[in-house]
């Protein structure tokens, strides 16, 4: 009885660690945290000076023994004491730090597919060692096939791919569970990095990474827009150091983004391949299509790129952003239910 009393005391909540964002779900209140997942570290003393928004705008712009991070490497822990401090912070953030002296809150963390049990083990441990009093994972196809509100747990197809910072996850899904699951490296943060070396080689401009993001946003696309755009870059002249303005156009950029693009559209036609046919009929016949969710899912041209090239309806879902923290959110909310959908988190104790 005393536990079911702390249960519904206690503010549980879920969080999308994002390679690039984080969001945070709180139970019964919805989304109350969206913020990058930066860290700004000082190397000299390893003190931790800001965390989220206040460390994405240290970027560029810090002396060399403060370093802006991100302990996350598409979607995997990278660096695990500072992951679990952006934890810490975004669950006391969450709570108003009654944790400290109220019971602690039950997690629910979304992980790629294909991750090790080893890199599942650290994200639990670090989830833990933040403050949380239980965690459960689950793959974030699952999550944002469930914030679309797809039918995930029928026996029919479900298709979604979600395209974040760091790696682009396609998953067919059925009965509860992922039938064929692909990851790639290539996502948003690739798609920046093609346009700061696009704009190197084609002209001799060395532009940051905010001002790459802001052409992608912009004036970048998948597909040939029907209006013609452009935008001035700045940045430094290689050549001769010194700050120079350019002029590029929306077909400057598009050339930028193709290779990566293409390796998008090849790992959803593997996955179509590899898919059974009657959950495929299921896909085409229900209307569903594929369902695009991600930032990345929101250049221009791309959903019209992705239904040309596999001959299957294609839609970007409403507010695609949040798709994944809903989805975790709603099972949260419902875990009774819908806890066929977590990740097994039971681990063995190594040896000793």
């Amino acid at each position: 009885m005393l536990k079911k009393i702390l249960a519904h005391i206690s503010d549980d909540i879920a969080i999308d660690l994002g390679t690039a964002n984080s969001l945070v779900y709180v139970k019964g209140k919805g989304i109350v945290i969206t913020e990058p997942s930066v860290v700004a570290v000082n190397k000299k003393t390893g003190q931790i000076l800001a965390i989220g928004e206040e460390a994405k705008k240290m970027v560029g712009r810090t002396p060399a023994y403060i370093v802006a991070t991100r302990p996350l490497v598409s979607g995997v822990v990278s660096d695990f004491e500072i992951t679990e401090q952006m934890l810490r912070y975004f669950i006391e953030k969450a709570g108003r730090k009654r944790y400290l002296i109220g019971p602690r809150p039950r997690v629910i963390v979304g992980i790629p597919c294909g991750v090790t049990e080893v890199e599942k083990k650290a994200v639990c441990d670090a989830a833990k060692n933040a403050g949380a009093r239980e965690v459960f994972l689950i793959e974030e196809p699952m999550a944002s096939a469930i914030g679309a509100r797809l039918p995930v747990q029928d026996a029919g197809g479900n298709f979604i791919v979600d395209i974040g910072g760091g790696t682009t996850e396609v998953a067919v899904i059925s009965l509860g569970g992922i039938v064929i699951a692909k990851s790639i490296r290539v996502a948003g943060d690739k798609l920046n990095e093609d346009i700061i070396q696009f704009v190197q080689d084609q002209y001799k401009l060395l532009i940051g990474e905010r001002t790459a993001e802001n052409a992608k946003i912009n004036i970048g696309s998948a597909y040939p827009l029907k209006e013609k755009k452009q935008m001035a870059l700045r940045g430094r002249n290689l050549i001769t150091g010194l700050p120079e303005e350019i002029l590029v156009s929306d077909e400057d950029i598009r050339r930028a983004l193709d290779k990566s693009i293409k390796q998008i559209v090849t790992e959803i036609k593997t996955a179509i391949e590899e898919t059974p046919p009657e959950l495929l009929s299921d896909i085409m016949a229900q209307g569903s299509g594929i369902q695009l969710v991600g930032g990345g899912s929101l250049l221009k041209g791309l959903s019209t790129l992705i239904q040309k090239e596999t001959k299957i309806f294609t839609k970007i879902i409403e507010d695609p952003m949040t798709a994944m923290v809903r989805g975790a959110g709603m099972v949260l909310e419902n875990l009774d239910e819908l806890e066929e959908v977590l990740v097994e988190t039971d681990y063995l104790e190594p040896p000793k």
